[in-house]
């Protein structure tokens, strides 16, 4: 037993020597090289920037008119907005709707005056309303009737010169006539306004039936001649009747009254004073407008005319000036109507381009002026972004160069662009670092806002089928790019080379090298003292398939064939 114990405690301890004890290594001569075999392969660059997206057009949503000086400000209240922040709107879509009762009124007072205008120029003319706004104011002026009736105190000749203001006729409807009556106090009492009357004149028998058209409720003194009926103040009236045909003014009239509707002679009171015949109901005189030659006169005195009928025609200048002054107030007056017309339909306002509604700054119901801004719309479908570079990636941005931009609110999406300006004069920015500005075309879309963080890929160029080699091979001494390589006799020489596109895993050799070469990317000269070099587990690079993607995506695409 005690034999045992002892040899199991000396096997032991010797198996735990050799285990603890390195084993021992066959000295090498020189160092062992990881090696690159240069090959054919395709190979892109690019330089990554970062930045915010702005927008590159916007437009606001306004109220119709604007600020300039002397147009008019009107009031508008805001009836409804049918979009919301955030909203995609295409040009021309309605996006609120405006209320507006101050054009409505100014409308119809310009429809008002523009009517009037027409009239008079029509009346001074003699053409018809719908051709006034076409008149020639060389053509002359005419004074036409105003009523139908009979020409009365006609003064005008041809070729004479009429003076502004002159009466030039009266025309005379005589077919109803009026009466001037007085009242005592007890009459004014027992009378009143659409009674009818009894009118007897001296000239021939009958009467005429009459109605009291107006009472004055004023009295007023009556003269000495008048006193002498014993009362000392009358009350005003006017009685109105149909002409039989011989009532003339100034002739004297007995009123009687009758507290029935029968006025026949023997049922009627004749009022104490008598009344007179005051006029014509119709009567109206025709006035010179301004200083002109009377051309011709197309009536005689007491001849019937109807309304509208050329009494005058006149010519000079005053008439051609008058005539231009009404024309151009009623162009004036078509200006400004067709104005608020388009204003009325300026009440829905639309988005000026396609785009996204940036923000909306008015409530429904609020009252806004011409011009206001009410919010924002702005073009996500064309973005900018203006990203800064140092001086070694901005030699490898080119004008145009296609653009690939992610957002990280949006990671599963990509958007294109291009370059669109590289500016040529770097900035220093306080930390020693000169920068170049980038500015991107980035073609959006309605999901992008504006301030979103975007990184965007600049595509610096690509070749297919030319020679690649690692990174880690090139190195520079005095400003000039070199490799190693690595002879069939196992001895390395340096050589010099030129080189074209870069990526971070990748260089193009345009010279120096050919295929098959095998460039050095390490040696065990580089290990730290307490390294070796293990079979298996080797910090150099281990042997791996050579890939033909020089693009720097490839996870084994840095690995080279070692030796």
């Amino acid at each position: 037993m005690i034999l045992l114990i002892i040899a199991i405690v000396v096997g032991g301890g010797y198996y735990a020597i050799k285990q603890l004890m390195p084993e021992e290594t066959e000295e090498v001569q020189g160092p062992i090289y990881s090696t690159f075999e240069v090959r054919r392969g395709d190979i892109s660059a690019g330089v990554e920037v970062t930045g915010q997206l702005n927008p590159t057009q916007s437009g606001g949503i306004r109220a119709p008119g604007g600020y300039m000086y002397g147009e008019s400000s009107m009031q508008y209240v805001i009836e409804k907005f049918l979009v919301s922040e955030g909203d995609e709107v295409s040009q021309g879509q309605v996006v609120a709707t405006l209320l507006a009762t101050d054009i409505n009124n100014k409308i119809a007072d310009l429809k008002e005056q523009l009517e009037s205008q027409r009239k008079q120029l029509s009346q001074l003319t003699g053409l018809p309303i719908d051709e006034v706004d076409y008149i020639n104011p060389s053509q002359g002026l005419q004074i036409v009737a105003p009523i139908s009736g009979r020409i009365m105190n006609l003064d005008v000749k041809e070729g004479k010169e009429l003076t502004q203001g002159q009466i030039v006729a009266s025309i005379v409807n005589n077919s109803k006539f009026k009466v001037a009556a007085k009242l005592t106090p007890t009459e004014f009492a027992r009378v009143s306004e659409g009674q009818k009357v009894a009118l007897s004149f001296p000239y021939f028998e009958g009467i005429v039936e009459g109605i009291i058209t107006d009472i004055n409720t004023s009295a007023m003194p009556v003269d000495a001649e008048e006193g002498k009926f014993g009362t000392s103040f009358v009350y005003a009236a006017t009685i109105e009747a149909e002409n039989p045909g011989l009532i003339q003014p100034n002739m004297e009239v007995k009123i009687g009254v009758s507290y029935s509707d029968d006025l026949s002679l023997t049922n009627i009171s004749y009022l104490l004073y008598t009344g007179k015949v005051e006029g014509f109901v119709e009567e109206e005189k025709l006035i010179a407008p301004v200083k002109a030659v009377a051309t011709k006169v197309h009536v005689k005195g007491m001849q019937e005319v109807k309304k509208g009928d050329v009494i005058v025609t006149m010519a000079g200048n005053d008439v051609r000036e008058m005539i231009q002054e009404k024309v151009d107030k009623i162009r004036e007056l078509n200006n400004e109507l067709r104005d608020y017309y388009s204003k009325l339909d300026q009440l829905e306002i639309r988005s000026p381009m396609d785009g996204i509604v940036a923000g909306i700054y008015r409530q429904p119901g609020e009252t806004v002026t011409s011009g206001e801004w009410l919010g924002d719309v702005y073009n996500t479908s064309d973005m900018r972004i203006w990203a800064e570079v140092d001086d070694i990636d901005v030699l490898q941005i080119r004008q145009d160069a296609p653009v690939t931009v992610t957002v990280d609110a949006l990671p599963s999406e990509k958007f294109q662009g291009k370059v669109v300006r590289i500016y040529t004069i770097g900035k220093d920015r306080n930390s020693g670092l000169t920068r170049f500005q980038v500015e991107i075309e980035v073609n959006g879309g309605p999901q992008l806002r504006p301030g979103m963080q975007a990184k965007a890929k600049i595509d610096a160029g690509s070749a297919e089928n030319v020679l690649i080699a690692p990174l880690e091979a090139i190195f520079e001494e005095d400003g000039i790019t070199k490799v190693e390589i690595l002879g069939d006799d196992g001895i390395p020489r340096v050589v010099t080379v030129k080189l074209g596109l870069m990526n971070d895993r990748f260089a193009e050799v345009i010279e120096g090298l050919k295929e098959g070469d095998k460039v050095i990317t390490g040696s065990t000269a580089d290990l730290l003292p307490s390294q070796h070099i293990k079979s298996n587990d080797s910090i150099l690079p281990s042997t791996g398939n050579n890939s033909n993607d020089g693009s720097g995506t490839s996870e084994n695409s840095n690995n080279g064939g070692s030796n």
